[in-house]
């Protein structure tokens, strides 16, 4: 069976992470898109089980599609998790150069192949952080973001 793991902070989940998820399950048996907290970023937003629970409800039209978290080294995860390779949505050639070198990290850790897809020209320009600091200032997300991300983002943001 081949695994497909896509990782990332999904803080929040935005229309270009559903893409890439979406097309990501059409090329293999399973998808297991692992919840991260990044170290490298700033204070989450949201909750590790907040987020997994916006995926769950972003991604149920998927049955091939599964949600979890983890802590620690990635490749040892996907190893954990009998992954086949992981699969990481790249928006410009600025993601690429990073992408490259964590790629060839995993590779020589554990052998686990990455593959890039390029995200869809209507959602190139989306990030979490961008999508973040529209909705803090109260502008609208709605064609950014799945309905019930909007939602939560509203929520959050009224307090």
């Amino acid at each position: 069976m081949a695994i497909a793991l896509i990782p990332g902070s999904f803080d929040p989940v935005t229309c270009g992470h559903v893409d890439i998820i979406e097309r990501t399950a059409v090329h293999f048996d399973e998808v297991l898109v692992a919840v991260i907290r990044n170290p490298q970023k700033a204070q989450a937003l949201f909750t590790l089980e907040e987020r997994e629970e916006m995926l769950a409800e972003v991604t149920a039209h998927l049955s091939n599609v599964r949600i979890d978290f983890f802590k620690g080294l990635l490749v040892e995860f996907a190893e954990a998790h009998g992954v086949s390779a992981i699969v990481k949505g790249l928006r410009a050639v600025s993601d690429f150069d990073y992408e490259l070198q964590m790629a060839q990290m995993n590779f020589k850790l554990a052998g686990i192949d990455t593959l890039f897809m390029p995200t869809s020209p209507q959602h190139s320009f989306l990030s979490s952080s961008l999508v973040r600091e529209v909705a803090r200032f109260g502008g609208d997300v709605s064609s950014m973001v799945p309905e019930p991300v909007a939602r939560r983002l509203k929520e959050k943001f009224a307090r």
